[in-house]
């Protein structure tokens, strides 16, 4: 009797592991760490939103105060108001969207979708080292071609205009092409068999087959596009130099040498994170809703070398 009450607590602590190891101890205590990872990383990339939004409604007493003052008190919306009218951002708005992402975004997706097809779904003479070649285009940095191009298109006289930021979006962008083509290679080949044995032609494939399946794929380049074009500031700077033709990213720099020049110093801090703060709440929004396609054509592409 004295033995088993000995032997006892040894039998209740290896079946206590044995049931631990059942639960899978070891897999929620690695769920744990990885859910914990993660919200430290999602705190730190929201943090920078956060002290902008919240800078944006303060005066500028409290933006200097140290140490710092996360919750403003009082909060003075008024600034977003103050800061969207000292200049015309609703002029930059509208040459952004209208002038500069749609017709950005719009020959970006069409370029690229073209000519991604010609490089996954037609078999021609030399395709693979002409697609090597548009790939290697990728690893020229803009600042290389921003001087040949600006004497180009002042010869040509666009200065002064978007189409030296439209017109080479026209031809293709070699990302965009290299994973829509990564995308289309996944498509079966049966679907494009089928039709050529119905009489359709190579552009009837890719209108009516090809691009409604590959619609989450130009989702995503449409979305890349237009942040891109929507956050563009050095492209705008190099080419444009007219207030009446900026862009809302030149708007910002703008409303900062504006408010320098006039002496107006109070309030320049808040009143530029206003304006930032406007600034990207569309881009949220647009992602906000485009998230799905945008999540599901990032996950298909490239699945197939």
């Amino acid at each position: 009797q004295a033995q088993a009450i000995s032997r006892a607590p040894v039998a209740q602590r290896s079946g206590f592991r044995r049931t631990l190891r059942k639960l899978g101890v070891k897999g929620v205590t690695t769920e744990i760490l990885k859910y914990v990872i993660l919200l430290t990383l999602a705190v730190s990339f929201v943090l920078p939103f956060f002290w902008m939004v919240t800078t944006a409604l303060k005066d500028d007493a409290q933006v200097y105060t140290v140490p710092p003052k996360w919750i403003p008190n009082p909060a003075h919306w008024e600034n977003f108001w103050n800061a969207w009218h000292v200049r015309p951002f609703t002029a930059f708005s509208i040459n952004t969207i209208f002038q500069y992402a749609i017709p950005v975004t719009l020959a970006t997706v069409f370029s690229s979708a073209f000519v991604a097809y010609g490089f996954s779904r037609i078999k021609w003479p030399g395709r693979d080292a002409l697609f090597l070649i548009c790939i290697m285009t990728m690893m020229v940095p803009f600042f290389v071609l921003m001087v040949p191009r600006f004497i180009i298109f002042k010869n040509l006289g666009w200065i002064n205009s978007y189409r030296p930021l439209v017109v080479p979006e026209m031809f293709g962008n070699a990302f965009f092409i290299f994973m829509l083509r990564q995308f289309y290679m996944t498509i079966p080949e049966e679907l494009s068999d089928a039709a050529r044995i119905d009489g359709c032609s190579e552009f009837g494939i890719l209108w009516r087959i090809i691009l409604p399946l590959a619609r989450s794929a130009l989702t995503v380049v449409a979305l890349f596009t237009f942040i891109n074009s929507w956050n563009d500031y050095l492209g705008p700077l190099v080419y444009i130099n007219k207030v009446s033709l900026m862009p809302i990213s030149l708007g910002i720099q703008e409303l900062q040498r504006s408010v320098m020049e006039s002496g107006w110093n109070p309030m320049v801090y808040p009143h530029l994170m206003a304006a930032s703060t406007i600034i990207t709440v569309p881009i949220v929004i647009f992602f906000f809703f485009a998230q799905r396609s945008f999540i599901e054509g990032i996950a298909l592409t490239g699945m197939k070398a």
